[in-house]
């Protein structure tokens, strides 16, 4: 790609601190109008802390903004946006108790001739950007009522609605199904077409092959490497992201398809009186787990994965149950996530920030939140115990942290998911829920999450796992359930099945048996 003239933005010797935590080093850092440049990098290598800078959030401590070959000072966001510059942020920043139409206007919002809020407009212009964006829900909705993933697409919406010419997208996908993903790459080219100059950072090396150009490297705030995004391997990007060759092996556990059955779901379906939008409760759903067997769970957006497992850990909507939940051959419905626990099954959701984890207290409290009861003496909790247990829980899931006592909204987003499946497996359940356990986690990361799954399966924990990426599905679970609508549609044995293949069944393509020969 031939850039003639100044960069749309350059970034000269930023460098950025934290208190004594240096979390970005003298990066230099270059985009182009037309270009898609990747920014890779492990969780806290420093990449939203650069990109933070760029969109006017951060201050840097040294260094140098260009915009157009001018240099810059961005005071905040709206000094950011001004320039032209919009950022979609992995963590979603949009008020629940508004409508979607408010939230991508808000601060924006179009006026009648007498100054009052023209809601119509604003309803018009927000449908027009949610087409584009490749969905048709209702702009009046509250977003607190929308899915995690289409809240995403709310957030991408309301990028749009900017019309920058630099957009930041921080993990743009990571909630998003296959459907929505191609449509976003389709937006993503439109833009580029337009002249807009886009940074993409991304764990999803397939994606960077696809929509990137060129891909800048960091590792521990420093630009450690560059490529060629279109030639650059996973092996490569990984080996440099952690500074040592990354071998992703999924599975570690045998075949445990024939071990005893921990849980099984018969027609469960749940009705209530007043169904929430966005929600796609149980209508039918059939399954079972065994012993050290993950099984798991496909399905497109709102096909209801993170319904069935709010409803198996009692978090779910309250209402009339029909079929049946056997778990170890007993009949159980578990009526909140405290008797779930008491069950033996624990569950780690998608939305880390929100459901995990309470980010204002520290890394030690959240460590031990779900087994205080069991290290309490007398009504009180030792101390001492209380900092043993949440050590050897962050040593064994190899969190990065400063202190125990640090807030837990201060580690990186693959540091907080890895302090909610530790707190997980602290209950030393017997069936583990995980909803999206590695959405937003670098490739390191990932490995070691992969890793501790097949520990646990090999004690004999059963696993249910609701993942968006084919590849994950495939490579972790014994057998995929692929859920349309709140129903089972299909049961598919990994060894014999290809991501097309799994795809193909999640939107609802061919017939509904079993690819491998009948339903077990």
């Amino acid at each position: 790609m031939d850039h003639d003239g100044a960069p749309l933005a350059q970034l000269t010797g930023i460098s950025k601190s934290f208190g004594g935590t240096q979390a970005v080093r003298g990066v230099d850092f270059t985009l182009h109008a037309g270009e898609v440049h990747a920014l890779l990098g492990e969780n806290g290598a420093g990449k939203s802390t650069l990109m933070k800078v760029l969109s006017g959030e951060l201050t840097p401590d040294h260094g140098e903004i260009r915009i157009d070959g001018r240099p810059v000072r961005l005071t905040g966001p709206a000094d950011a946006q001004h320039a032209g510059i919009a950022m979609i942020h992995q963590e979603l920043d949009l008020v629940p108790a508004l409508s979607v139409a408010e939230n991508v206007f808000l601060g924006r919002e179009p006026r009648t001739r007498l100054g009052a809020v023209d809601r119509r407009r604003m309803v018009r212009g927000t449908a027009a950007l949610l087409e584009r964006a490749g969905v048709g829900f209702d702009p009046r909705r509250p977003v607190e009522q929308l899915r995690t993933g289409e809240q995403q697409l709310v957030v991408i919406a309301k990028a749009l609605s900017l019309d920058a010419r630099i957009l930041v997208m921080d993990e743009p996908t990571s909630a998003l199904s296959a459907p929505e993903v191609e449509r976003l790459l389709e937006v993503i080219g439109e833009l580029r077409r337009a002249g807009a100059g886009i940074v993409y950072i991304s764990h999803r090396m397939e994606e960077i092959g696809r929509v990137a150009d060129r891909a800048t490297v960091l590792r521990n705030g420093r630009v450690v490497a560059g490529f060629d995004a279109r030639s650059m391997t996973a092996a490569q990007a990984s080996e440099a992201m952690v500074g040592r060759p990354v071998h992703l092996v999924f599975r570690t556990t045998g075949n445990a398809a024939a071990g005893e059955e921990l849980l099984r779901v018969e027609g469960l379906a749940v009705r209530t009186r007043r169904p929430r939008p966005g929600r796609r409760d149980p209508a039918g759903v059939d399954l079972r787990v065994g012993k050290g067997e993950i099984v798991g769970l496909a399905g497109l957006l709102g096909s209801g994965r993170t319904e069935l497992l709010e409803t198996l850990y009692g978090a779910g909507t309250k209402g009339t149950w029909q079929g049946k939940v056997l778990l170890a051959g007993e009949e159980v419905r578990p009526r909140s996530p405290r008797h779930a626990l008491r069950l033996g099954l624990a569950f780690v959701p998608e939305d880390r920030r929100i459901s995990g984890l309470a980010l204002e207290h520290s890394v030690l409290a959240n460590a031990v939140l779900s087994v205080v009861d069991r290290i309490a003496r007398l009504g009180w909790v030792p101390r001492r115990r209380e900092q043993q247990v949440a050590r050897a829980s962050v040593e064994r899931l190899g969190v990065k942290l400063a202190s125990l006592r640090a807030p837990a909204g201060a580690l990186s987003g693959g540091n907080q998911q890895k302090v909610v499946l530790g707190r997980g497996l602290l209950t030393e359940p017997r069936l583990l829920l995980l909803d999206e356990p590695t959405r937003g986690v670098d490739v390191g990361a990932k490995a070691e999450i992969y890793r501790l799954l097949g520990e646990v399966a090999e004690r004999g924990v059963g696993v249910l796992l609701a993942s968006s990426e084919p590849a994950e599905l495939i490579g972790v679970c014994h057998r995929v359930v692929v859920l349309q609508g709140g129903r089972t549609v299909r049961e598919l044995d990994t060894g014999h099945t290809s991501e097309a293949d799994l795809l193909a069944a999640a939107m609802g393509q061919g017939q509904l048996e079993d690819l491998v020969g009948g339903r077990r």
